[in-house]
């Protein structure tokens, strides 16, 4: 797959609307279905299986997953709910985080089976990158996925993004990056087809980094959802759901060093989930179609005032996104083929763990698309005082420079004009 920086794999699915599954507990097999591009699909069947029959349930497992068209560009909430209507009851290895909001959710999720996440690795025991010039490090991050959010937060830093998470692991692996922020079983996925290839895993501190697997179904199978929930418990008590995911389960010291997050079928949340990368090319836009869609919620996070920018920088900022951005994040900031770069999804209400530095640093490193890096600094300034007053920020008579840009350790929280 050739690496399109304009290709989409934003992992966002929004677990909101319904679902009116054909199963009922006295009629036929449950039909399950596994997420598609997923490293651990395999393990999410085993999984489905063993528990399944814990339950005393009798399933049948749909062997294209979820996926309407067979692309690799992920999987919007529309056609989640789609599957769920015609071709699945049970959807096995869906990614589940605690930061997601609560609201509008009318899914139904089991407790967790893997707790799995977000890691940091670099190639064992190799010769490093020589050092850039400015003396950042080159970090490999998925593109529009968690991965590439927490990759923003890092400093010292420059990218490289890839579609994929096997790319993104393949990036280390090759040199092209010294480290790479990156789904744990795409890691061990990769080893699988490259046991020559040894990483040394480490946690990637950021509230986008846990997840956890679980199954989810519509709001007519909350009795099903029991019945796994009893089993998942008893599998966990007398070690036979170790065991199947033993081979995948973090390493102590990442699970250590990320704390430990308890989840249950009452306390996952539901709205807009963040979730692996190829989950959501139309997920984006799924999203923001959705009225039930719900924002990301996070503690909080200090860093001061924004940066002051004035009228100028916006007006040249407009006129230079509509000549460079639209094609892709769509005239309004709406997001096309390229995520929405307003509302609460880019700019939340408050406790944003994504900063103004960081947002600049990343646009001015990669964007845009077709021209990464390419416009002066002062364009780049004028494009963020744009950014800034879309979402919210008023003008004042400073000029915003890149250097206070890229220095600003301020939330990107909806301004006060919201």
């Amino acid at each position: 797959m050739n690496i399109r920086l304009t290709h989409i794999a934003v992992a966002i699915a929004l677990a909101a609307g319904g679902s009116h599954g054909a199963y009922a507990a006295t009629t036929g097999a449950v039909r399950v279905c596994t997420m598609p591009g997923s490293p651990t699909a395999a393990l999410d069947k085993a999984v489905a299986r063993a528990v399944l029959k814990t339950a005393g349930v009798a399933a049948t497992f749909v062997a294209r997953g979820i996926d309407d068209d067979g692309g690799d560009d992920g999987i919007s909430a529309h056609e989640l709910f789609n599957a769920l209507e015609r071709e699945c009851d049970l959807v096995a290895g869906f990614p589940r985080s605690a930061i997601a909001d609560a609201s509008g959710s009318k899914l139904v999720f089991s407790q967790g089976y893997l707790r799995s996440g977000y890691v940091s690795i670099t190639l064992h025991h190799a010769r490093a990158l020589a050092p850039s010039a400015d003396g950042k490090q080159t970090i490999a991050a998925t593109w529009s996925s968690p991965s590439q959010l927490i990759a923003v937060q890092q400093k010292d830093a420059r990218f490289d993004l890839e579609n994929t998470s096997e790319l993104t692991v393949d990036a280390v692996a090759k040199g092209r990056a010294q480290r790479a922020i990156v789904w744990y079983p795409a890691v061990i996925a990769y080893q699988h087809l490259h046991p020559e290839q040894h990483f040394d895993v480490a946690a990637a501190p950021s509230p986008y980094a846990d997840w956890n697997l679980v199954f989810a179904s519509g709001p007519d199978m909350q009795a099903l959802q029991k019945r796994i929930d009893d089993a998942l418990t008893h599998m966990s008590g007398d070690g036979r759901l170790a065991a199947l995911t033993h081979g995948w389960t973090l390493p102590e010291s990442v699970a250590t060093a990320s704390g430990t997050t308890t989840y249950t079928s009452a306390s996952l949340p539901g709205g807009m989930n963040m979730a692996r990368d190829r989950f959501g090319m139309r997920a984006v836009r799924a999203a923001r179609e959705s009225a039930a869609g719900g924002i990301i919620r996070v503690s909080a996070t200090t860093g001061g005032d924004a940066p002051a920018f004035d009228h100028d920088q916006v007006a040249h900022g407009e006129h230079l996104y509509a000549e460079s951005c639209a094609k892709c994040h769509g005239a309004q900031l709406e997001g096309i083929t390229a995520p929405a770069l307003s509302g609460p999804a880019f700019a939340p209400a408050s406790n944003s763990h994504l900063t103004i530095g960081g947002i600049y640093q990343y646009m001015s490193t990669n964007m845009p698309a077709d021209r990464p890096g390419k416009m002066t600094d002062d364009e780049y300034a004028d494009l963020m005082a744009f950014l800034l007053y879309t979402n919210g920020y008023d003008t004042g008579n400073a000029k915003l420079t890149a250097t206070a840009a890229q220095s600003s350790t301020t939330p990107l929280n909806a301004g006060p004009r919201h």
